[in-house]
């Protein structure tokens, strides 16, 4: 099965940035830990300033990673991931901030080497980086990682920005791809998302309704809502008909242990 036809299914659970009520967001130890309890896992995706593809989902360091405590790293705020070489990144703890635990930094490519092991499906949302990298860069870094570890019929790609999802359709046009929506549905959506080419749209919690899902949906587009932490609230947005849904908390609809 591939990703597109993992879409035409409902009840969809995926992991939002892994486990990450569980374990440190984003992190090798987040996605090990959802294997088993969901049907896809989602990561964010950024690039290092030398140009390597790390798994980190705020633009900056801080809140995540010991970046603050590291004197030679003090002057440098406010800590921009594009400011900060693969080297410098991998020189940071992004796991003692969540429970004491040291966890080194997680690249794409440990990534899809990982779901390419374990035959998982995954999310790969790529961040706007479009004012530090040019779009042909972002997207041409991310297709070759996907080619590379042959991982084209297990991933869908998502992004707020949609330029870098028309250019992966382009370059690329078997991998699914999905438009993020957060505050606002575009107008005359249904050409909007066609003019896209995406086989998806990612919406926010707060937009998903029973019209624009089912319209969606009689459109053939697979719709996936973020991000749902109530039991009644996931059963609600099924029976509309949403596809999936991305969660923080695994443990309410898997009853996922440590």
């Amino acid at each position: 099965m591939n990703f597109l036809e993992l879409l035409n299914r409902t009840g969809l659970i995926g992991a939002h940035r892994g486990a990450r009520y569980i374990a440190p967001e984003n992190t090798m130890r987040s996605l090990k830990v959802s294997v088993g309890f969901c049907d896809f896992i989602e990561i964010d995706v950024q690039l290092s300033s030398d140009g390597t593809l790390i798994v980190i989902h705020d633009d900056t360091l801080e809140r995540t990673t010991n970046v603050a405590e590291i004197d030679e790293f003090k002057s440098r705020k406010p800590y921009k991931v594009s400011d900060f070489s693969f080297k410098e990144l991998s020189s940071l703890d992004y796991g003692s901030w969540f429970d004491g635990h040291v966890e080194p930094l997680l690249t794409l490519s440990e990534t899809l080497q990982f779901i390419k092991e374990n035959a998982l499906f995954l999310n790969i949302e790529i961040k706007d980086m479009h004012t530090f990298f040019s779009d042909g860069q972002v997207v041409s870094a991310v297709l070759k990682e996907i080619q590379d570890w042959q991982v084209q019929n297990k991933v869908l790609i998502s992004s707020f920005r949609h330029e870098y999802l028309s250019l992966c359709k382009e370059r690329l046009p078997d991998v699914p791809t999905a438009a993020l929506v957060q505050e606002k549905h575009t107008e005359n959506l249904l050409e909007y998302l066609k003019t896209l080419k995406v086989d998806a749209c990612n919406m926010s919690n707060e937009l998903a309704d029973k019209e624009n899902v089912s319209n969606m949906r009689k459109a053939g587009y697979g719709v996936n809502v973020y991000t749902v932490n109530e039991k009644t609230r996931a059963k609600e947005l099924f029976e509309m008909g949403v596809n999936g849904i991305f969660t923080d908390n695994l443990d309410l609809f898997s009853n996922i242990k440590i």
